[in-house]
């Protein structure tokens, strides 16, 4: 299809398209002569994909660029290549940078955060996570998760490795789920490209979800 029609399709203004692909966004497109270049359909999820990591996702051009990078990036191996492209997504929790509480005083070590570090590490031996555990810290996840039991810790809510357990065990059928999903997608650029628009939108479902039941159970067990 021409440039034209590829707005025309998505939605997208032709303008915004011609930005996207200036910011190398959207990949070039097959090149049939000087003025003009071809494009299909791989160009089109990916323009969507784009369209909605900014408008509904509000993420920056700079960091939707840093993702696609790790999307196309055919040097790495599937695991890798997927788990570069979910770290340069935001963290809701952020990482210790970000944390929000009381720091510890020079020379000395956040009693809350240590706590919380040795939970998560706790959780992933029983969850027999090998992976996680090996990666740790250096994963965005672990340590947005670290810091958000760490400032539960503060407020006075305790969890042991056995309250957490159950959530972990949920999460872990959800991931199964995902790369079931994924799999049926025809190579491993549309997969990584689903699992990004997962993270992006389909995790506020998730959450959604969650508190649709909770309010249901509250109901069921409380009345309305």
């Amino acid at each position: 299809m021409r440039l034209a029609d590829l707005g025309e399709r998505s939605g997208v203004p032709l303008a915004t398209v011609k930005y996207y692909l200036r910011e190398g966004l959207l990949p070039p497109g097959q090149r049939v002569n000087a003025t003009q270049a071809e494009y299909d359909e791989s160009h089109l999820r990916r323009l969507r994909l784009v369209r909605a990591m900014i408008q509904v996702g509000r993420l920056p051009v700079a960091t939707v660029r840093e993702v696609l990078a790790h999307v196309d990036d055919e040097s790495l191996g599937t695991s890798i290549r997927l788990g570069a492209a979910l770290w340069a997504l935001p963290h809701s929790a952020g990482g210790p940078e970000k944390e929000t509480g009381p720091a510890a005083e020079p020379g000395q070590a956040d009693p809350a955060r240590a706590a919380a570090d040795a939970l998560v590490g706790e959780l992933l031996a029983e969850l027999g996570w090998d992976a996680a555990r090996e990666i740790g810290g250096l994963s965005p996840a672990h340590r947005a998760l670290v810091t958000a039991l760490a400032t539960l810790h503060r407020l006075g809510y305790e969890f042991t490795a056995a309250d957490l357990l159950p959530y972990a065990r949920t999460m872990e059928q959800a991931a199964e789920h995902d790369l079931d999903r994924m799999e049926q997608l025809p190579d491993i650029r549309a997969r990584i490209e689903y699992a990004v628009a997962g993270a992006v939108l389909f995790e506020p479902v998730l959450l959604n979800l969650r508190r649709i039941a909770q309010a249901e159970q509250s109901s069921r067990r409380y009345g309305i």
